[in-house]
């Protein structure tokens, strides 16, 4: 899709395009460097303002993924004035300004346009040391892939949608969400950490090849050791499965491969695509044990092992 749009050369450019990171990043001094990004998205759960605290926090990742902090914040909200009630665009304010208030952030303002469906998320603006950027072409052969929040968010959503999710799945899904991956960002800090990418819309196999390709490497994934959020591969048994799932399949077409023994299910959680998702981390095999205790410090002790990177082969992931 971006084939063929000019690109344009600066040295002070860190990470751009190339590699579809999570972020650009451009150096201001030998000290400082800038991450840019945005996301926006429709809702996915019916309570405004944790959608705006899920919105908000999906945005807010990417700075993370990068090994950054949020400095500066802006709004982006397209809604129907003429349908959806003034509380509730409130509320979906408030609810994106409380992760910000909470990620140390300032949000300094924003934009609106109408709209015939509601949308809402950020453009974000965080600080990193040019020497400690954490970019998802640096993962090596021998490191171990780290994995720091339950998959499952795209399954949960759809069976919410079929009236099928209970109040406590639906709690524990929006927890998930809405837990910023600040926490995983300082677990990092001081540890080998050689490459890192959050997972969010792609799923984790389609954010697992981007790191693989930009990395030059192959991966493989123990699917025993994924952590799911409860009912996820339930659900997906019953087919409650998002399109977008299958369009990451048909994407992915070639790229993976599934040993015996993975069921279609697992395959299908494998390919959901996640909203506020994880960081996977690809940190070397010595510092891994520490990356999970700070992990189980800073927050829900959802941290796995879930795999190891591998030399390059023909395929660049397997599953087994």
């Amino acid at each position: 899709m971006l084939t063929g749009l000019p690109r344009l050369s600066d040295p002070n450019l860190l990470v751009g395009m190339e590699t579809s990171d999570d972020a650009a990043v451009y150096r201001v001094s030998d000290e400082l460097a800038l991450i840019q990004t945005v996301d926006f998205f429709p809702p996915m759960v019916d309570d405004p303002f944790a959608f705006g605290q899920v919105a908000a926090s999906n945005a807010l990742s990417d700075i993370y993924a990068m090994g950054g902090v949020p400095k500066l914040a802006l709004n982006l909200f397209c809604f129907p004035s003429d349908k959806l009630p003034p509380k509730d665009v409130r509320a979906i304010l408030e609810g994106g300004a409380s992760k910000v208030a909470e990620a140390g952030a300032c949000l300094c303002g924003g934009h609106t346009i109408e709209d015939k469906e509601p949308k809402y998320g950020l453009s974000v603006t965080g600080f990193v040391h040019p020497d400690h950027i954490l970019a998802n072409s640096g993962a090596k052969p021998g490191d171990v892939l780290v994995l720091t929040k339950p998959l499952g968010s795209g399954i949960l959503s759809t069976a919410a949608k079929a009236d099928l999710l209970d109040e406590a799945g639906s709690d524990h899904l929006i927890k998930v969400m809405t837990t910023l991956n600040a926490a995983a960002q300082r677990a990092m800090a001081g540890l080998s950490v050689h490459g890192c990418t959050d997972i969010t819309g792609f799923g984790l196999l389609g954010h697992a090849h981007e790191l693989a390709a930009a990395s030059g490497v192959s991966l493989r994934l123990q699917a025993a050791s994924l952590p799911l959020m409860p009912g996820a591969a339930a659900f997906a048994a019953e087919g409650l499965v998002p399109a977008g799932a299958y369009r990451n399949r048909d994407h992915l077409a070639g790229k993976v491969c599934f040993l015996a023994g993975v069921p279609l299910s697992m395959q299908d959680v494998l390919f959901d695509p996640q909203t506020a998702g994880g960081l996977l981390i690809s940190v070397a095999e010595a510092d891994a044990v520490r990356l999970l205790a700070a992990l189980g410090e800073g927050d829900a002790g959802w941290g796995r092992i879930i795999g190891h990177v591998l030399p390059p082969e023909e395929t660049a992931i397997t599953v087994e």
